[in-house]
């Protein structure tokens, strides 16, 4: 590799363990963990694990340690793993997260895995494998929930995804043009990334204040194929880049983050709404459509994946119900590469998005302490999942409903109508 690329992937590091995690002296870092897609750390990135490592006991990190996987070994179990044994987890994995976790630790999670991986393979394995996770996550997901952890979540090119991404670039340039573009898009690539993050950061939360001063009661979403009210539960609270913890950490969960979001009202979302990208589960979801009724999806269609769509919204009654709605401009740097990347940590920063499934305690107002009853009473959604789609173009406008009655412009042709 050049000297240039070594210089960008220790300058990538750093942003990681500076503003993403934001690294603690005396704290702890996991590297890696359970995902949907894979057990933790892909073993190829080894030399980003390495920098990421030495950043994190250079600041003042106690203990460094590392999840490893091997996504071929995911691969190898759906091929070869008897079929009445889907149902065993490692829980070894999901309690060491959660262990990290509620001691006050950090914890870094990758976000890179082939789209394709198990295509072909039977969708109720890929389901229950899923819902296994699901199960054993809860722990980690409510410490989330409750801002109780510094975390983020990255990703970097790994095999098979490299593929999907150039398929017309020579197979030997592949990887170094998806390590380009990942360093663009994280703003690697500034002279001080750090600097150019705190801008990016400041300019976001401006974005978020203003809204929170709004209040709004709804919004309404239309393009294409859609016409979507998206009901706003009293109190909401929009966030950005930037969360804090309980103790007073500040961190970035998402490297990289273009979005504005909140959390959505379980009952008060109607209409439709089509997505603008394939959707990457196990099963790549394209060409779908759901229809809401009295906040609950009613009717669900794909071109492709349909079946695993509705597998998806059956995980339990609150998958079939919205749990945070995002604000991305068609002008984001993701959007504007021209990419689809199959891979939602990226592809929902390039465009705004909705997300089934579980809503954020940490975007309500008193709601940290709030049992899961008090926050569905509140309007809050409760689901083991939650799964975000694309649905912004540069067609979409967006409108917010005040409690009065009167509608404001949010966004016009996919863009911010507003001057915050």
């Amino acid at each position: 590799m050049s000297s240039e690329f070594e210089k960008n992937l220790e300058k990538f590091a750093e942003v990681i363990v500076k503003i993403g995690l934001n690294v603690q002296p005396g704290q702890r870092l996991l590297i890696g963990g359970p995902t949907s897609y894979s057990y933790g750390t892909p073993i190829e990135l080894a030399p980003l694990v390495r920098l990421i490592t030495k950043k994190a006991y250079q600041i003042g990190a106690k203990l460094v340690e590392v999840m490893w996987d091997d996504n071929q070994l995911r691969l190898i179990r759906f091929q070869h793993a008897p079929r009445d044994s889907f149902e065993e987890y490692p829980t070894w994995r999901t309690d060491c997260q959660y262990k990290f976790g509620k001691e006050g630790d950090s914890v870094l999670l990758f976000a890179a895995w082939n789209p394709d991986l198990l295509k072909g393979h039977d969708m109720d394995l890929m389901s229950t494998a899923r819902n296994m996770y699901l199960k054993h996550r809860k722990t980690f997901g409510d410490l989330i929930s409750q801002s109780a952890v510094n975390w983020s979540g990255i990703t970097a090119p790994v095999d098979g995804w490299t593929e999907k991404v150039f398929p017309d670039v020579a197979p030997e340039e592949q990887k170094a043009k998806f390590w380009d573009i990942i360093f663009e898009i994280c703003r690697v690539k500034n002279e001080d990334p750090i600097a150019a993050w705190e801008d990016h950061i400041k300019q976001l939360t401006a974005r978020s204040k203003y809204l929170n001063k709004k209040q709004y009661e709804s919004l309404k979403l239309v393009a294409p194929g859609t016409d979507l009210i998206v009901g706003l539960p009293k109190g909401h609270i929009w966030g950005s880049a930037r969360f804090r913890t309980q103790s007073g950490i500040d961190f970035v969960g998402n490297i990289p983050t273009e979005e504005v979001f909140t959390t959505t009202h379980k009952d008060k979302t109607e209409g439709i709404v089509t997505a603008t990208k394939p959707l990457p589960t196990d099963v790549m979801i394209e060409d779908f459509s759901l229809t809401f009724s009295k906040g609950q999806v009613v009717e669900a269609t794909a071109k492709k994946g349909e079946g695993y769509l509705n597998k998806i919204l059956e995980t339990d009654e609150g998958a079939r119900r919205l749990g945070e709605v995002a604000l991305v401009p068609y002008s984001s740097p993701i959007s504007q590469s021209g990419l689809l990347f199959y891979n939602v940590l990226i592809d929902e920063n390039a465009s705004s998005h909705i997300a089934i499934g579980r809503g954020f305690k940490f975007a309500l107002e008193n709601s940290r302490e709030m049992s899961d009853e008090e926050f569905s009473a509140a309007g809050g959604n409760i689901s083991k999942t939650h799964i975000d789609f694309m649905i912004g173009s540069d067609k979409m406008d967006v409108d917010g409903i005040l409690k009065n009655g009167k509608i404001e412009p949010i966004m016009r042709k996919g863009e911010w109508a507003f001057k915050d």
